[in-house]
């Protein structure tokens, strides 16, 4: 399975707009971070996790040419907002398959109830065919998801392994109960906003203990920040096997 960091920032983005701060500034452009969303294909399958507001820039900057489907790991803005931009897919493809707990289907509901009319719709709006996560296994193409809980800090958010691949993103509080479904995951995707601590998101360190009490074969930190530092200089800190992603980042799992 090949997996693309679409985005790998923090729900501004980075830069931000308007900051003078240096890594904002940075001509690196693995300094530069679109929200935070991966690409997961395989054989002629295409799944996307969230679907933030960078999502069109993300499918035109990879050239992707089909979805068939969006996993949704909570409802805040940054992971969602981007549903509308499906609409080209929808065109080409009809229904749009999406995975959400039954909480964040209806925030999806309230905030594009044109998408989801029965009467009177649109004739440009989506049509979406909706999945219900329910802490069970489930299915997307051929391959079998094992969703788990995590915290951010009092909201529940879903991280998603597919095999050897686990991706965790907006978490503070990994319960012990879900750290035994990571167990055995060779490639391990994980939110790390920045050095200090942090209300609801585990920051450099914290993220560094899950990963050495898990011991995937790598990891790779998402959701970065720019209080996170350079890309280079922070990733010559990290210990072998252990990777701060960057946007557009290609990997095989």
């Amino acid at each position: 399975m090949k997996v693309t960091f679409l985005g790998t920032g923090t729900s501004q983005g980075v830069p931000i707009i308007g900051s003078d701060h240096p890594v904002c500034l940075s001509k690196n452009p693995k300094d530069k971070r679109l929200r935070v969303s991966v690409l997961l294909e395989w054989e002629d399958f295409s799944y996307v996790i969230d679907c933030g507001p960078d999502f069109r820039q993300q499918m035109l900057v990879n050239n992707v040419q089909k979805i068939d489907g969006i996993l949704f790991t909570h409802e805040h803005n940054d992971h969602v907002i981007g549903l509308d931009d499906i609409r080209p897919f929808y065109f080409r493809q009809g229904n749009i398959s999406i995975y959400s707990h039954k909480r964040v289907l209806e925030s999806l509901k309230q905030r594009f109830q044109y998408v989801f009319e029965t009467e009177n719709k649109y004739p440009g709006a989506p049509t979406l065919d909706t999945t219900i996560i329910d802490d069970l296994p489930f299915l997307i193409g051929n391959k079998e998801v094992i969703p788990m809980n995590v915290y951010h800090p009092e909201l529940q958010v879903y991280g998603f392994r597919v095999g050897d691949f686990a991706y965790v993103t907006d978490a503070k509080i990994i319960p012990d109960i879900e750290l035994e479904k990571l167990k055995g995951v060779k490639t391990l995707v994980l939110n790390a906003l920045r050095k200090e601590e942090h209300r609801s998101h585990l920051n450099l360190n914290q993220a560094l203990d899950v990963v050495d009490y898990l011991k995937p074969e790598r990891a790779y930190f998402t959701h970065i920040s720019h209080h996170m530092g350079f890309h280079d200089d922070v990733q010559n800190e990290l210990p072998e096997g252990v990777f701060l992603a960057y946007d557009n980042l290609k990997i095989e799992v």
